[in-house]
């Protein structure tokens, strides 16, 4: 490392590993070397035992250093020799500082990984995977993306700018985003288009499906083709315990809607915007469910006026 301290030097001779020296052991000599401990030892099985048995304390600090095997191993014959890796790939992580720094090595490292094996990012600095993160080829990804663990997204994916996304699995041509939240269990099918500030849990959005803005899906099952208008929820709680919604193929949900679970609609039913649905709606039936506009001609007016006098009222 370009800055070696707090790290125990290690100390050659003929290609033989003599010593490692811990920093507050280190004479001022020693603490020149560069070559230093990574934390990485093997020992034969059949030695480390007896070797373990001769560790002793007397040193600066007080404590038993495994370092000292290096020594007592050659003391009994044994040939010792060191493998110089890259600092990087034995970074200590001490501190959150250290963390974060290790953590910056990682994420270059999958991202230029990814790249290499066919997914495109416009501002790779900006995307975070986890270790267990899986894409396809000819996937795109634009800026600010958050991959959590248990990710799965096949090839020739969209993932537009500012998701988050964990535990969730995403087949081949579907888009995604921007704005969009896939919590576990998320399942979106081929081509299925799930757009901006829409947060979808434990459910699965049919091939072909839109899903396009400002909706949460959670526990639901919704079929191919299918259209969910912005604002739609599924009521998937009731402070105890969860209930699943299904949403047929083709089925069209309006604007607004609340999907009171459990409940289903049928394929290619279509529900009016605004409705509160809390029973079952058969295929190719059309369902209102909301309170019947009424017009009072003129009362507007007297409301403005009513209002404008208490506000008068008040500044008196």
């Amino acid at each position: 490392p370009v800055n070696p301290s707090g790290y125990g030097r290690l100390v050659e001779n003929d290609g033989q590993l003599i010593a490692i020296v811990e920093e507050k052991e280190a004479s001022e000599a020693q603490k020149k070397i560069g070559f230093c401990n990574g934390g990485l030892m093997a020992v034969a099985g059949k030695d480390v035992l007896t070797i373990l048995d001769q560790i002793g304390n007397k040193n600066a600090k007080g404590e038993y250093y495994l370092t000292d095997i290096v020594e007592i191993a050659r003391g009994a014959g044994k040939t010792v020799v060191s493998l110089e890796v890259l600092p990087e790939n034995v970074l200590g992580v001490n501190t959150r500082v250290e963390l974060a720094e290790a953590e910056g090595l990682f994420q270059a490292r999958v991202r230029k990984a990814m790249m290499l094996a066919g997914v495109s990012m416009i501002a790779p600095e900006t995307v975070f995977f986890s270790w267990d993160t899986q894409i396809g080829p000819e996937t795109l990804i634009e800026p600010n993306v958050y991959f959590g663990t248990g990710v799965k997204i096949e090839g020739g994916v969209s993932i537009h700018a500012f998701c988050h996304i964990e535990g969730a699995s995403i087949a081949s041509g579907a888009s995604v985003g921007p704005f969009t939240r896939l919590r576990p269990d998320a399942d979106l099918r081929e081509n299925a288009k799930v757009g901006n500030f829409v947060e979808i849990k434990k459910a699965v959005v049919g091939r072909g499906a839109k899903v396009s803005h400002l909706t949460y899906l959670g526990d639901a099952i919704v079929g191919p083709e299918a259209n969910i208008g912005a604002g739609t929820i599924t009521c998937n709680y009731d402070g105890y315990n969860k209930f699943v919604t299904t949403i047929g193929a083709g089925a069209f949900i309006g604007s607004n809607t609340a999907l009171v679970a459990p409940v289903s609609v049928g394929a290619n039913a279509i529900i009016a915007a605004g409705s509160v649905i809390t029973k079952n709606v058969p295929g190719d039936a059309l369902a209102y469910a909301r309170a019947r506009q009424e017009i009072h001609e003129g009362k507007a007016k007297t409301l403005h006026a009513r209002n404008k006098a208490i506000k008068a009222a008040k500044k008196k």
